[in-house]
């Protein structure tokens, strides 16, 4: 499946970049060469359970192997992820401490927060963008529905409408629910928890009816058979779950998002430092049981270069930022 991640690393590669970013002009140091002299830490700046740290976690052990440290994965909700990305902006420019995030999450929150503690073009680097996954909408098998019509027609019927849950205001599944249902002229509450296994623990807790949620994060609940998947968000059914019709299938042809989760380290981190990063990314993130266990939760590998990423994050800052103008959100 050709996505549109794919297609901005194809225009990527085809561009000569004339501004590069801030690792390509840091001069060589001694400490690149010697790099990693201590363990590493990985933050996740959402609670376990959710796709970030599924994906930081399965990369940990195999990078932990190849680099001969130990790597510390240091999950850090709060404030829709600005915690934990400031503490990785501060963080020392040694290559030490990465930060592991969706990508979405990342480029949204530089509209939806108008005072951030942090650049978010300046004071992180991406790395590479590891992998990308569809976004799903699953309800609690109560529910009296199985497909999105239904759900739809459910959420018109009911006098106080229906509540859907996600793992923060202004993550990628908040608003991607809400250019849903802009798009099908419905109406539900938002409930915004503390990272995606906090909502996750209350829909299949029957506390609150729907969920949108990181494919990577719901689909073992559903084959657990303690949530029911209405959708995918991608173009076309995810091969680890070909059972799962598409929101474009369902009736809405142009509504198509995925989420992806990258890898950042601090701005002013020698270049040759994030050079090896990105290959013992990509060297963890194609290792056979990380790739297998990635497929399987219903993630695709991407696998981007620094230079690609960075284009990626810029395009979708300006991106998301008209959706978060147009439906008048703040964090503020």
């Amino acid at each position: 499946m050709k996505t549109w991640v794919a297609n901005w690393i194809a225009v990527a590669m085809a561009m000569m970049i004339t501004t590069m970013p801030a690792f390509a002009q840091t001069p060589a140091s001694s400490a690149a060469a010697a790099f990693p002299t201590k363990p590493l830490r990985v933050i996740v700046p959402s609670g376990p359970v959710g796709p970030s740290d599924f994906i930081a976690r399965a990369l940990a052990n195999r990078l932990a192997e190849n680099l001969k440290q130990s790597v510390m994965i240091d999950n850090r909700p709060g404030a829709g992820g600005t915690l934990g990305t400031m503490l990785a902006a501060r963080s020392a420019p040694d290559g030490h401490t990465l930060l592991v995030m969706g990508l979405n999450n990342y480029v949204i929150n530089a509209t939806l927060y108008p005072q951030l503690p942090y650049d978010s073009l300046k004071d992180l680097i991406p790395i590479s963008i590891l992998a990308e996954a569809p976004l799903l909408l699953a309800v609690h098998p109560s529910l009296p529905v199985k497909n999105l019509q239904q759900l739809l027609a459910l959420a018109r019927a009911q006098r106080k409408g229906l509540d859907y849950a996600s793992g923060g205001s202004g993550t990628g599944p908040h608003l991607a629910m809400e250019l849903l249902l802009e798009r099908v002229g419905v109406k539900m509450e938002h409930i915004a928890y503390k990272g995606a296994g906090a909502a996750l623990n209350e829909v299949i807790a029957g506390q609150v009816g729907v969920l949108m949620v990181n494919m990577t994060a719901g689909v073992p609940f559903v084959r657990a058979g303690k949530l029911r998947a209405i959708a995918v968000t991608s173009r076309a059914r995810a091969p680890s779950a070909p059972e799962i019709p598409t929101v474009a299938e369902s009736g809405y042809p142009d509504f198509v998002t995925t989420g992806q989760h990258f890898a950042m380290v601090a701005g002013g981190t020698p270049r040759e430092i994030v050079a090896r990063l990105h290959q013992e990314l990509l060297k963890a993130i194609n290792a056979p049981d990380v790739r297998d266990r990635l497929a399987h939760e219903g993630s695709e590998i991407v696998g981007s270069s620094p230079e690609q990423a960075q284009i990626v994050v810029r395009d979708e800052i300006a991106r998301w930022s008209k959706v978060i103008r147009r439906l008048g959100l703040s964090a503020s």
